[in-house]
C-alpha cells in the first residue's frame, strides 16, 4: 500500500523493500526513501500529504474487511492498565492520527487511549515523549517523564524513553530482537504480554 501509494506520486517507491520502517515517523519515512531516491527535497515535501492520503486511503479500505489480529495478552494488559484511575493510557507512534486511528479501530483499541501523540507532530521519534507530556497537562494530568513508562518495540523507543526521563519497557514483538533490544538500552525486555501478570508487575512496578 505504501510503496503503490509512493509509486503514483512521485513515480518511485524508491528502495522499499530493503527500509527499515520500525521506530520511524511516517512523514520522514517517505523522506528518506524518496531522497535516497533522487527526488529533491521540494518535491518531497511539496507532495507528501498527498501521498500519506493515497496511502491511507488503501489502508481504510483494506482494513474494512481484512481484520488484523491482536498480539497476545495486548487487550489484557490495556484493561488491567486502565482499571486503576491513576493510569492514564496514551498512544505514542510514528503513525500520522489518522493512520493510527485506522489501524487500532480495525482490532478494537482506539478508544482505549486518552490521547495520543503521532508521527507528523514533531519532527524526531524523540520529541514524540515531550508532545504526549504536554498533551497530558492540558487534560489535567500532573505528570512529569518520570512518571511515565514508554512500551515500544524498537531502538527508536529506547531513545524516546530517554529522552522523555521515562522507564522503557521493550516487547520483541516487531522486527527488533529481544537481544538487540537490550543492546540498545532496555533494562526490560519481554517476548510479548501473554504472560500478563508478568507484563503488569514490570509495566507498574
Amino acid at each position: 500500500m505504501f510503496a503503490s501509494a509512493l509509486t503514483e506520486v512521485f513515480g518511485t517507491c524508491g528502495d522499499i523493500d530493503a527500509f527499515r520502517f520500525e521506530g520511524k515517523l511516517d512523514p520522514i519515512i517517505i523522506e528518506e526513501l524518496l531522497l535516497a531516491a533522487g527526488i529533491d527535497a521540494e518535491t518531497v515535501r511539496s507532495r507528501r500529504p498527498e501521498a500519506l492520503a493515497r496511502y491511507l486511503d488503501r489502508l481504510e479500505s483494506i482494513l474494512e474487511t481484512a481484520r488484523p489480529v491482536l498480539n497476545p495478552g495486548v487487550a489484557a494488559v490495556l484493561d488491567a492498565v486502565a482499571s486503576d484511575p491513576e493510569n492514564v493510557l496514551a498512544l505514542l507512534t510514528g503513525n500520522v492520527e489518522r493512520g493510527a486511528k485506522i489501524k487500532l479501530s480495525a482490532v478494537g483499541l482506539w478508544d482505549r487511549f486518552a490521547f495520543g501523540a503521532f508521527g507528523d507532530e514533531a519532527a524526531r521519534r524523540e520529541d514524540l515523549g515531550r508532545v504526549a507530556l504536554e498533551k497530558a497537562r492540558r487534560l489535567g494530568h500532573d505528570f512529569a517523564g518520570s512518571d511515565c513508562v514508554v512500551v515500544g518495540d524498537a531502538p527508536q523507543d529506547i531513545a524516546c524513553a530517554r529522552a522523555l526521563g521515562a522507564r522503557i519497557v521493550a516487547v520483541a514483538t516487531g522486527k527488533t530482537s529481544a537481544e538487540a533490544l537490550a543492546r540498545a538500552g532496555a533494562g526490560v525486555v519481554l517476548s510479548d504480554f501473554s504472560d500478563t501478570s508478568r507484563a503488569l508487575e514490570v509495566l507498574l512496578a
